[in-house]
């Protein structure tokens, strides 16, 4: 019995993951799929496994979730709260669940399928749509959007995640597989620039410049890098300035934003971080935060007084938008505690990795990524939070594929 759950239990992890971009389609799957690996679990890991866990860094994200219940429960907001900080233990859970595993090949090949699915399964709803003479629009759309597998920003970072395993991936000599990891390379920034995911690029962006300090000539290579990020940002500032002025006006104004502008995935954010700031300079708890329903209840509420155009109104009202940025939610739901536990966790494992690429990567697009969305408080985005983790705080002793320079 036991050899056979150590042999089916990689599997299905692995199909996890090719699932996790069908999330609208499949949601009960991946609690089905969870389930069977918590069954397996005691029968599948041995003492060994656990010495594989970075202590430090997982002891603090215990600790972190420890917080958040117990904060929680003093403040009576447990039963309300319990959801979301149950989305929020997913990727501690994935983490220990993996113990089992070798080592992280086939995780890895999974996330680069399902990217690859995801593209796919969009280019032929976008041929649909265009057979159907619908309107596709790149910037700010509804039924584009839904053609989508999964939310734009989230698709966009399983391209990212699936361009930097695919780059990892590759190896100084010739092989075979270094084909396909270029193709994929390829095929998700194209896709990435067709459904203009911005946080993706701007990740992509961050990280291309983050290559630069690993390697050999990293002085030549910084200083072409930094001239040319010179060039750019004057030629984009002098070209986009009507642009830059437009935006600096809204964010002095931005009842005035209306839903269907073309403009408006930037001017969501506006509205949401100011309501978030208001709410913060309201907060007389700020050490141990409101609670995380309260911080919506407040948000819902600064929409309705701050909001003049009632379509985009009635939008946000309806759709609850959260704060967007994962620490300013941690701040006005859990406090100044939770924060600055969940940052002394990003710290202590940049400091550990950061004379490495990869998880210096990894750890890089969970801070920008959190600087726009709460990804906590989506099951995709937990999970995709648990692979970067499984990554990070798993010392796996199988040699990985040596990294391309």
């Amino acid at each position: 019995m036991r050899i056979l759950l150590t042999a089916i239990y990689p599997y299905v992890f692995v199909l996890l993951y090719l699932i996790i971009p069908f999330d609208n389609y499949v949601r009960a799957l991946p609690n089905i799929l969870m389930a069977i690996l918590v069954i397996a679990f005691p029968f599948v890991v041995t003492k060994k496994n656990f010495k594989k866990l970075l202590l430090k860094p997982t002891l603090i994200l215990i600790l972190f979730f420890i917080y958040l219940i117990v904060n929680s429960f003093f403040q009576g907001n447990l039963k309300q709260d319990i959801g979301i900080i149950n989305k929020m233990m997913i990727p501690i859970g994935l983490v220990i669940l993996y113990l089992p595993i070798s080592n992280f090949k086939k995780l890895k090949k999974a996330i680069v399928f399902s990217s690859f699915i995801a593209i796919v399964f969009t280019l032929v709803q976008f041929m649909i749509l265009i057979n159907k003479d619908a309107e596709v629009s790149l910037l700010f759309f509804q039924e584009t959007v839904d053609a989508l597998l999964i939310d734009r920003v989230y698709i966009g970072l399983l391209c990212v995640l699936s361009i930097l395993i695919s780059y990892q991936s590759l190896t100084k000599n010739y092989h075979p597989d270094n084909v396909y990891y270029l193709a994929s390379i390829i095929i998700n920034l194209l896709y990435l620039f067709l459904i203009m995911s911005k946080t993706a690029i701007i990740i992509l962006f961050a990280l291309v410049i983050l290559r630069q300090f690993y390697g050999s000539k990293k002085k030549v290579r910084l200083l072409i890098t930094s001239g040319l990020l010179a060039v750019f940002i004057t030629v984009g500032y002098v070209k986009y300035q009507p642009t830059i002025n437009k935006f600096k006006k809204y964010i002095h104004n931005t009842s005035e934003i209306n839903y269907n502008e073309s403009y408006m995935p930037l001017g969501y954010r506006t509205i949401i971080w100011k309501c978030a700031s208001l709410i913060a300079d309201q907060n007389t708890h700020q050490f141990l935060g409101i609670g995380f329903k309260e911080t919506s209840k407040e948000l819902v509420s600064c929409y309705k007084t701050n909001i003049t155009d009632e379509i985009t109104k009635n939008n946000f009202v309806s759709k609850k938008f959260n704060t967007h940025n994962q620490y300013a939610d941690f701040y006005l739901s859990s406090g100044m505690v939770s924060l600055f536990l969940f940052l002394g966790i990003l710290l202590f494992l940049l400091i550990k990795y950061h004379r490495q690429f990869f998880p210096t990567a990894l750890i890089v697009t969970i801070i920008i990524f959190g600087l726009v969305e709460n990804y906590f408080h989506r099951q995709v985005g937990a999970y995709y939070i648990g692979f970067i983790l499984v990554m990070l705080l798993i010392n796996n002793n199988t040699k990985e594929v040596t990294e391309n320079k």
